[in-house]
């Protein structure tokens, strides 16, 4: 069995959207927001770098990477770190990663520079402090988060 557990699989395939930092090698951080974050297997996740020339970059030096995928409405999720490795177009990687993401339905998979596999070598929950009361309860948290893009859609959708 490896790293990823079913629960860390099935965030990351519903979410998808993920924060992926590493360091520039001037020691600065660099926090890139990837919409195409999926799972490769039980020790390793991916993305397609379609405008990522920092992290690319930043991996290129030997930068380790960490992701973090949060569900927003209960406010939990999971933060990976590891080593990530580049494939570019002609490698056997990089035909599987569009493969895998048109099978998921991306409409992107001609605009990828390269596929980015991470080794997850620490995984780790992520949850909001609000839960620290004892009181907040995961079902409280949803509906009071509810609410609030509720809230959010109703005045984007005034204008």
């Amino acid at each position: 069995m490896g790293i990823l557990t079913d629960d860390m699989k099935r965030l990351v395939a519903e979410q998808k959207l993920a924060f992926h930092a590493t360091v520039c090698p001037d020691g600065s951080p660099n926090l890139s927001p990837k919409g195409s974050t999926r799972v490769w297997d039980d020790d390793h996740l991916f993305f397609a770098d379609i405008c990522s020339p920092q992290t690319i970059a930043n991996i290129r030096a030997g930068s380790l990477v960490e992701v973090n995928v949060v569900d927003p409405f209960v406010r939990k999720g999971y933060r990976f770190k590891g080593r990530a490795e580049i494939h570019e177009p002609g490698a056997a990687i990089f035909a599987e990663g569009i493969e895998r993401m048109r099978a998921d339905g991306s409409k992107l998979t001609g605009r990828v520079k390269a596929i980015v596999v991470i080794e997850v070598r620490d995984a780790a929950p992520l949850v909001s402090p609000a839960y620290d009361d004892g009181a907040t309860t995961e079902a409280g948290m949803l509906e009071a988060q509810r609410v609030r893009f509720a809230r959010l859609h109703e005045r984007q959708a005034r204008g």
